[in-house]
C-alpha cells in the first residue's frame, strides 16, 4: 500500500498512524507517478484538486485556468491528500468511508 502525501499534514499523519505496512511518499520530495495521477484524476476528477490550498491562492487567473493534470505535475502539493493506493485501487481524503474500505476502524 503506498499513500501519497504531505509529511506536515495532519491528515496524513494520522492516515499514516492507522495504517499498517504503508510506503509513504512526500508529493514534494517524490512527486506522484504520471501514470498513478492520471488514474487518480480519471477517477476522482475536480475533487483531485484542492482548491482551498495556499498553493491554489496564490496562483494567478491564468494558472488556475491550466489543466488540472498539468497544475497537479507542476503543483503537487495541489493535490487533495491523502491519495491510497491499496492493490491496484484507489482511495482519496481519510473519511470513514475510505477507513471502512481499507479495513481500519474509526
Amino acid at each position: 500500500m503506498k499513500l501519497f502525501g504531505l509529511k506536515t499534514c495532519d491528515t496524513c499523519r494520522k492516515a499514516l498512524k492507522a495504517l499498517t505496512e504503508v510506503q509513504f511518499l512526500d508529493v514534494r520530495d517524490d512527486g506522484v507517478p504520471a501514470e498513478t495521477l492520471m488514474r487518480a484524476y480519471e477517477q476522482f476528477e475536480g475533487k483531485l484538486l484542492n482548491t482551498r490550498s495556499t498553493t491554489w491562492r496564490e496562483l494567478d487567473a491564468v494558472e488556475r485556468a491550466r489543466s488540472a493534470l498539468d497544475l497537479l505535475a507542476e503543483h503537487p502539493t495541489l493535490m487533495k491528500r491523502p491519495l491510497i493506493e491499496k492493490d491496484g485501487a484507489l482511495f482519496l481524503g481519510w473519511d470513514k468511508t475510505t477507513q471502512a474500505a481499507l479495513g481500519v476502524e474509526a
